[in-house]
């Protein structure tokens, strides 16, 4: 019945099946069935606790809290009924699945307790959650009857926000089975062998072990490379009983989020406000769990996005002692609070500072798609296999724009903009910026109402809403925001009809008892409009280019985003940085300072006509070349005279190769030989820089322009076969590889 529902979704069904479904609610006589429900509307974020406290009342009969939940649902709208049938599905399918794996899950459990036991267990209890509770309370007889129960409800609830894709807007309703792609993880310094088949379970286990007393596993990866997915998919399987299950409860953080607490927070308030509360006897709940750690996983998403950089001085040991949030997560990672806790932690590399690697567990390497990936993700997004094919056609001729779709979120952009790959022939992209613009321009003709003029570009007929975008994202990346309230739109003159464009989505990070709140569909998009913002605006100041490219000097200051902070006017985002001064905001930084040398690069001087003065555009692209031969002539200077008779080697720094990134993306000669004609190396190290094939394309840009050969050494990176082939062009000029 409730399926059947779930196909019609709307008001009309809810009001002529209401006796229907309230039996169905009620009938057994237990509020399990409501209480399910409920949980799920609330972690899909449909309820606020508000909703979920005036619903759930203590000591009310449960056919009055059932006709409750109906009325609040009915009252908001068609959506609102079309997600409670939904949640109704959800909620059937998972009884299914539990009731079909019960016997398997009883045989299980007959191992490991008396016959005789498991027997009289299993008449006693009709449902798999039985057997769990007695089974619980043998083992552990500390165990919490309530227990079970706050297991269930966390299951439910992780399953509910794990269960569609959360990246990438527009992607809400897509189930994540139906598109996730293994990533390649890798081990620091061990063989292809080992890595090519891990899987969640080694990311816990002893494979690739370096510190057996600590309890921290760092899972990092680029801008991109899709930490994010990987560990919403490691969450479902824990929900749906497919994987780490020896982990009784899983409590998922995003870093993102805790950056909106303010408020000094204990252990137990930061799993329960954050994760799941239990709704009853929480402090037995809590000590069940200091009690036995073990049987407890931590993850915090997106270690990077945090506004204070980690530090290992405030040691907090007692778990009911409050502090700021930041001071709570950085003595759970070094094993100060929670010890014997296991956390997983996804970070970019440029985070993750020598103070927090000391205390890992181990590291692990999450480099994208391989080439088999990127085949099996387009078919997977794309449900016609002739579609699928050309796209892939498509991406096979153009070895460059493969190489850029190991970066799953750039494979997305690509499998999004199909038809403009299709149709752009000898011109399609080569370049990151130009993935990006395709994407912009690809949501803009989605989204338009009306036809463009004659003579009218489609930037100058979007340029308003390009502008305020562009000024929240350049603002928010300077102030370390990346969730907007509709107060922070309103003061950059976002538009609801700029927000239905697809840039921002509705931030599933944030409770929306009380309003909305919005973030980018991806960071790096947020540091793409940032860029726009830097070349379009009349506002920002002569010194904004100069000092975005000063990262280097920025980050042994530790002056953070003060490079933005010339570009801004006012006093108190002096104060903002100063305050939040954090190495880990440097990625994006630099992400913005690629698209700002893309953007600026000939090829694209006629698309800012009429949209600002060629004159000011000029100015800049003029100052982004002197600063990218600038900070390599500063790199080439520190190469230290060779020991008599050894040769004279240079060993790059990530810093190097970003600054090629630049030069690539303006996809100016001229400043590459000028860049190179000052190198004089019998030896190239590229080693621990995180190159892979989209860095190679960029290196054989540059490098095929140095007057002298070189030994080229590039260990310890993600070449592969594709990255390979794109260093092609500058082979001549290689005396080893």
């Amino acid at each position: 019945c409730f399926i059947l529902l779930e196909r019609h979704g709307n008001r009309e069904i809810l009001l002529k099946r209401r006796a229907e479904i309230l039996h169905a609610l009620c009938s057994s006589g237990s509020g399990e069935h409501l209480e399910g429900v409920v949980d799920m509307l609330l972690a899909q974020g449909e309820l606020g606790w508000e909703d979920y406290q005036n619903v759930l009342v203590p000591g009310r009969a449960l056919y009055s809290n059932a006709r409750q939940l109906l009325d609040l649902v009915y009252t908001k709208g068609a959506d609102s009924c079309g997600l409670f049938f939904s949640a109704v599905k959800q909620y059937v399918q998972q009884r299914q699945e539990s009731g079909s794996s019960l016997e398997q899950k009883k045989q299980v459990l007959t191992k490991e307790l008396p016959v005789q036991i498991m027997t009289h267990s299993y008449q006693q209890y009709k449902t798999y959650w039985g057997l769990l509770c007695l089974t619980f309370c043998l083992l552990y007889p500390s165990f919490p009857l309530e227990f079970v129960k706050y297991q269930k409800k966390l299951r439910i609830s992780v399953s509910a926000q794990s269960r569609f894709l959360s990246t990438y807007g527009g992607t809400s309703h897509m189930p994540l089975d139906d598109i996730y792609t293994e990533v390649q993880l890798e081990l620091p310094n061990n063989s292809a062998e080992i890595y090519k088949s891990m899987g969640f379970e080694d990311i816990v286990g002893p494979v690739g072990t370096v510190n057996e007393d600590a309890d921290t596993v760092l899972v990092s990866g680029e801008a991109g490379s899709g930490k994010s997915t990987w560990l919403q998919k490691l969450h479902l399987l824990w929900a749906q009983g497919s994987t780490l299950q020896d982990f009784l409860l899983l409590f998922p953080f995003s870093c993102r989020r805790l950056n909106s607490e303010h408020k000094d927070l204990s252990v137990q308030e930061l799993l329960f406000q954050h994760c799941c509360w239990p709704d009853r006897e929480q402090e037995e709940i809590f000590q069940f769990i200091l009690d036995h750690p073990h049987l407890v996983l931590f993850t915090f998403d997106g270690l990077d996005e945090l506004k204070q950089s980690f530090v290992d001085e405030h040691r907090i040991c007692c778990p009911n002692q409050r502090a700021p949030v930041h001071v709570l997560l950085f003595n759970l990672i070094q094993g100060s609070l929670m010890k014997g806790v296991r956390k997983v932690v996804t970070s970019r590399p440029e985070a993750v500072a020598p103070a927090l690697k000391k205390h890992l567990h181990k590291e692990v390497h999450l480099k994208g798609f391989s080439p088999s990936g990127i085949d099996c993700f387009v078919r997977k997004h794309h449900s016609d296999p002739n579609e699928a094919a050309m796209v892939l056609e498509s991406l096979q001729a153009n070895t460059a724009l493969l190489g850029l779709c190991h970066s799953p979120v750039l494979c997305w952009i690509v499998s999004q903009c199909h038809k403009e790959l299709l149709g752009c022939g000898e011109g399609s992209p080569q370049t990151v910026t130009d993935v990006y613009l395709m994407i912009l321009q690809h949501f803009f003709q989605r989204h338009s109402t009306f036809k463009l003029s004659i003579g009218v570009s489609w930037l100058q007929q979007n340029l308003g809403t390009v502008l305020h975008l562009g000024q929240l994202a350049f603002e928010g990346i300077s102030n370390f925001s990346y969730i907007f309230s509709v107060a922070d739109l309103e003061i950059y003159g976002v538009t609801e009809s700029d927000i239905c464009m697809g840039f921002l989505i509705q931030s599933k990070n944030m409770s929306p008892a009380h309003s909305k709140y919005y973030e980018f569909l991806h960071v790096t998009m947020q540091c793409f409009f940032a860029a726009i913002y830097v070349i379009l605006s009349s506002n920002t100041g002569r010194s904004a280019i100069p000092k975005l490219f000063e990262l280097q000097d920025m980050k042994k200051n530790s002056a953070g985003c003060a490079c933005f902070g010339a570009c801004l006017h006012s006093s108190n985002t002096q104060k903002i940085l100063e305050e939040h001064s954090t190495t880990a905001e440097t990625p994006n930084l630099q992400i913005t300072a690629t698209f700002v040398s893309g953007l600026l690069s000939q090829r694209y001087q006629k698309l800012w006509l009429h949209c600002s003065s060629s004159v000011l555009v000029g100015k800049k692209a003029r100052q982004a070349a002197r600063c990218l031969s600038k900070g390599m002539q500063q790199h080439f200077r520190s190469i230290p005279q060779p020991v008599q008779g050894e040769k004279k080697s240079m060993h790059a720094m990530p810093e190097f190769v970003w600054l090629i990134k630049c030069i690539y993306e303006m996809q100016e000669s001229r400043i590459a030989k000028d860049a190179m004609s000052k190198l004089e190396v019998d030896h190239l190290k590229l080693t621990y820089c995180n190159i892979g094939p989209v860095e190679c394309t960029a290196l054989a840009y540059v490098l095929k322009h140095l007057k002298y050969p070189v030994g080229l050494q590039l260990d310890n990176n993600s070449v592969g076969d594709v990255g390979v082939e794109q260093l092609l062009p500058c082979m001549q000029i290689c005396n080893s590889l």
